[in-house]
């Protein structure tokens, strides 16, 4: 029920487009599950820097912490730059 509900604040937000609901529920999934990370290649959508802080502020008002949402390769640039740092 959460997710649904989330999935459909992030289309009403216009945070995702209305065509797209897996992308909405993608990210209702893992923010409703606390999951800290969304991996995606959906460059359109979900990994678009336009979207992101709308994607973040809906989650937000809806009592959720959004995800990282990121792509592979950005995560793995990530992961080199910490463990430089160790």
């Amino acid at each position: 029920m959460e997710t649904d509900n989330l999935a459909n604040q992030l289309i009403l937000s216009k945070a995702i487009p209305a065509s797209e609901p897996r992308d909405a529920f993608h990210i209702a999934i893992v923010a409703t599950n606390g999951i800290k990370y969304l991996l995606t290649w959906s460059f359109e959508h979900i990994a678009n820097v336009m979207l992101r802080k709308k994607i973040e502020s809906t989650c937000r008002n809806s009592g959720f912490e959004p995800p990282i949402i990121c792509t592979p390769d950005e995560l793995m640039e990530f992961d080199d730059d910490t463990q430089s740092d160790n």
